[in-house]
C-alpha cells in the first residue's frame, strides 16, 4: 500500500506522523511534557493527586534510588504491580537510567514468575505485597538479588492510608524484616539520594521495554520495544483520539498490557492527559469512578462492556462527561456495539465505541474504526504512520481486496525482537520487496477497497480469556506434568461473558483409579499452582483417547468441531488479536 493509498488520509487527514515522532526516550517525553504543563494534573490515584511537576520529582528520585542500588544501563528490572502510582514512577526512572524494563502480572503464577526473571536475566525486581507469596519460593533460586516491596496505600492520601491498613491491610501478610534482599518502597525511596545529572544511557531506537505475550511455544515471549515504538504510538494516537490537555483517562486496563501501558498512560501524559489508576476491577469500582472523576476517556475490553450493561449501577451514571470510547483486546462484536453505543445515549451520552485491532508485537493499537465510519465486521483501517496488506502466506503475494490471506504490518511502533529467540524473530519480522520491515501477524483476514480491515482468525493456537492471552500448549504441558494425566488437549469455548473459556480434555494415565470428581479438583488446584488464573480450564472433559491427524497430532479442531455441535449452536466469532 503506497503513501497516496493509505486508507487515513481519508479519515484523519495528511497527518506528517513520520516526521513529527520526536528524538526522544521515553524518560525524556515525559520530562518535556512536564516542562510545558509543570502544575497541570498528571495522575490521579483514588483521591490523590499528582502534577507533572510532582510526578517527575518522584521519579528523578526513584532514578537515584535505582543508581544506589546498583542498578544501570543495560540491567533489566522486572516489574509485577498492579496499577498503582509506584509502576509509573518506575517505568520513567528506569528508562531514564538506561535499564530495561519488564513488565509481567502480578497475579502470575510462581512457575511463570521464575520464568520471566530467567528470561529477563533480571537481578533486581519489584513487587506488591499483596504477592509477595509469590515470589517467595523462587528467590533463592533466581538472579535477584533485591526485591522491592510496595503497597498499595504507598500513594494514598493519608487519611485514606490509615483507613485502608486498618481493614484490608490487615488481611495481607506483614513484608519479612529479616531478609537483606527485601526492601519496602518507602524505605527504598527515603534512603534514595540525589539523582546524578541526567544523561542519555538509551537511545530511542534502543530496546528498552519487555512486555510478555504469547504464542505457540510452552511458556510466553519476552517482545522487546524501544522508546521510539512507544512514543510514536504516543503520536500518532494522541492525533487520531485528539487527546488534549486536561482530558482524563480511566485506566483500569494493567500497564503490564501494551493497551494499558502504551494508551492509558504514556499517550495520555504525553498529550497533556492524566490517567486515573484503579488497581483491581470489578464494575462496582469502575461505575464508582465514573460518576466521582468522570473521565473523558474510556477504554476496555469487550468483557468490561458487556459487564457494565448487565450491571444496574451503570443504567444511572450520566455519560455526558465522555468524549471518546475504546474496544480492544478481543473481537467487538456488532451487538455488543449496537448494545453499548445504545446505552451511551440513553445515558445523556454523545459518542460511539470504537474498535480497534494490535498486537504487543506493535506496542498496541495499530488498526482504529475512524470516527462516524464505523464498517460492520471490521476493525477500522490503519492508524497514521502505520501500513498493513494481507500476503499469500505460501507466496508472500499481496491479496487482492476481498482475498483472505495472513495481515502484515509496517511502522514505528513494531518491536525490536523476541528476546532470546532469534528464530521466531526473523520468522515474524521479515524484510519485503518494498525495502520495508513488514511483522507478519499469525492471523488471518482481508482487506476491503478503502482499506478497511477485517478480521477471519488466527493461525496460532491461543484463546482470549476476558481480553487475556491464553496459551493451550502452555496449559496442555501443566496438566500433562501432573502424574495422573498421559495427554491432554486445550481448546477456547464460546462464553456469554468472557467470549471464551478454557476447556481441557485429559487421558488418564494407566491404571489411575480415583474418583472423576476428586481427580477434576485435584487437576484444577494443580493449574491454579502453575497458571495465571484465566489459563486454568474451566471445565475438565476425561476421554479415553484424543483424535489425531494423518500425521499423529492431536486434532484440536476435531474437538472444537465436536463441541460446538454438542453445544448446539454456531462456532464463537473469531476475537482479534491483542490491542
Amino acid at each position: 500500500m503506497t503513501s497516496t493509498e493509505r486508507p487515513w488520509h481519508k479519515y484523519y487527514g495528511d497527518h506528517p506522523v513520520d516526521v513529527a515522532v520526536p528524538d526522544q526516550t521515553i524518560y525524556e517525553s515525559l520530562a518535556a511534557a512536564a516542562a510545558k504543563w509543570p502544575q497541570q494534573t498528571a495522575l490521579v490515584y483514588m483521591g490523590k493527586r499528582l502534577n507533572y511537576e510532582e510526578l517527575l520529582h518522584e521519579v528523578d528520585q526513584c532514578a537515584g534510588a535505582l543508581e544506589a542500588a546498583g542498578v544501570g544501563p543495560a540491567d533489566s528490572v522486572t516489574l509485577a504491580l498492579p496499577n498503582i502510582p509506584n509502576v509509573i514512577v518506575l517505568f520513567y526512572a528506569l528508562n531514564r537510567i538506561g535499564a530495561r524494563i519488564a513488565m509481567v502480572h502480578p497475579l502470575s503464577s510462581t512457575t511463570e514468575i521464575a520464568h520471566y526473571l530467567r528470561e529477563t536475566g533480571s537481578t533486581f525486581a519489584v513487587t506488591v505485597d499483596l504477592f509477595l507469596k509469590r515470589f517467595g519460593p523462587i528467590l533463592e533460586q533466581s538472579g535477584v538479588s533485591r526485591l522491592v516491596v510496595a503497597r498499595i496505600s504507598d500513594y494514598l492520601p493519608k487519611l485514606k492510608a490509615i483507613g485502608f491498613a486498618a481493614t484490608k491491610g490487615r488481611k495481607i501478610p506483614p513484608i519479612p524484616k529479616d531478609d537483606s534482599r527485601i526492601t519496602t518502597w518507602r524505605d527504598f525511596m527515603r534512603s534514595a539520594p540525589p539523582p546524578s545529572t541526567y544523561a542519555r544511557h538509551i537511545d530511542p531506537d534502543d530496546g528498552a521495554v519487555v512486555l510478555f505475550s504469547g504464542g505457540t511455544t510452552a511458556m510466553p515471549k519476552g517482545i522487546e520495544l524501544s522508546s521510539g515504538a512507544f512514543n510514536a504510538l504516543a503520536v500518532s494516537m494522541g492525533y487520531v483520539i485528539g487527546v488534549k490537555l486536561g482530558d482524563s483517562v480511566l485506566a483500569i486496563l494493567p500497564v503490564f498490557h501494551g493497551f494499558g501501558l502504551g494508551l492509558c498512560v504514556h499517550t495520555a501524559l504525553c498529550g497533556g492527559a492524566y490517567p486515573i489508576l484503579v488497581p483491581e476491577f470489578s464494575v462496582k469500582v469502575y461505575v464508582e469512578n465514573l460518576v466521582k472523576y468522570r473521565p473523558s476517556i474510556i477504554a476496555g475490553v469487550p468483557t468490561l462492556f458487556e459487564a457494565l450493561l448487565r450491571d444496574d449501577r451503570f443504567a444511572k451514571v450520566d455519560l455526558s462527561h465522555l468524549e471518546r470510547a475504546y474496544c480492544g483486546g478481543d473481537s467487538l462484536t456488532a451487538d455488543l456495539k449496537r448494545r453499548m453505543d445504545t446505552a451511551i445515549l440513553e445515558r445523556s451520552g454523545h459518542i460511539e465505541l470504537v474498535e480497534g485491532y494490535g498486537l504487543t508485537e506493535s506496542v498496541t493499537a495499530c488498526v482504529l474504526s475512524p470516527l462516524g465510519n464505523y464498517r460492520e465486521g471490521s476493525m477500522g483501517v490503519p492508524i497514521p504512520g502505520m501500513d498493513m496488506k494481507v500476503v499469500d502466506p505460501e507466496t508472500g503475494n499481496q491479496c487482492p481486496p476481498g482475498q483472505d490471506g495472513e495481515i502484515c504490518i509496517a511502522g514505528p511502533t513494531l518491536m525490536k525482537r523476541y528476546i532470546n529467540d532469534p528464530e521466531a524473530t526473523d520468522h515474524a519480522l521479515r524484510r519485503h520487496d518494498d525495502g520495508s520491515i513488514w511483522l507478519h501477524s499469525g492471523d488471518t483476514g482481508w482487506m476491503d477497497e478503502d482499506g478497511y480491515v477485517y478480521f477471519r482468525g488466527r493461525t496460532k493456537r491461543i484463546i482470549k480469556v476476558s481480553g487475556m492471552s491464553v496459551y493451550p500448549m502452555q496449559v496442555e504441558q501443566v496438566l500433562e506434568a501432573h502424574p495422573s494425566v498421559t495427554q491432554a488437549c486445550v481448546i477456547g469455548t464460546p462464553d456469554d461473558y468472557q467470549m471464551s473459556s478454557v476447556k481441557a480434555y485429559v487421558v488418564l494415565t494407566p491404571g489411575v483409579t480415583e474418583d472423576q470428581e476428586k481427580l477434576r479438583g485435584d487437576l484444577t488446584a494443580h493449574c491454579r499452582t502453575h497458571l495465571i488464573k484465566w489459563a486454568v480450564p474451566r471445565v475438565i472433559e476425561f476421554r479415553d483417547k484424543l483424535p489425531t491427524t494423518r500425521v499423529g497430532k492431536v486434532a484440536y479442531t476435531e474437538l472444537e468441531r465436536e463441541h460446538l455441535a454438542a453445544a448446539g449452536g454456531p462456532a464463537a466469532p473469531p476475537s482479534a488479536s491483542t490491542f
